[in-house]
């Protein structure tokens, strides 16, 4: 499921960083619009990778982080980078 959304991997490596409010991640993630934004990240809270906190305030705050499963999904995004630099030169264009 988090495999095949178009933004999930984006999404994941600005949280990688740490928490961030909508409105931060919608800025560092220039290339995506609003609503996207918003599918992807109720997909990754379903999937239970993300963690949506809302902060009651004067608009309201609502903060974004990974999860331990998040956290864990984390590391094998890593090896998938790994495994493409070491591989991805070497592939056949199908």
């Amino acid at each position: 499921m988090i495999l095949g959304s178009k933004w999930a991997f984006p999404v994941l490596a600005e949280l990688t960083a740490g928490p961030l409010r909508f409105k931060q991640l919608q800025r560092n993630t220039k290339v995506i619009n609003t609503q996207s934004l918003t599918d992807t990240l109720r997909l990754l809270e379903r999937a239970g990778v993300v963690h949506r906190e809302v902060f009651p305030t004067v608009p309201v705050t609502v903060e974004y982080s990974l999860t331990e499963s998040g956290n864990d999904f984390r590391a094998v995004l890593g090896e998938m980078d790994r495994w493409a630099t070491k591989w991805g030169g070497r592939l056949k264009q199908v």
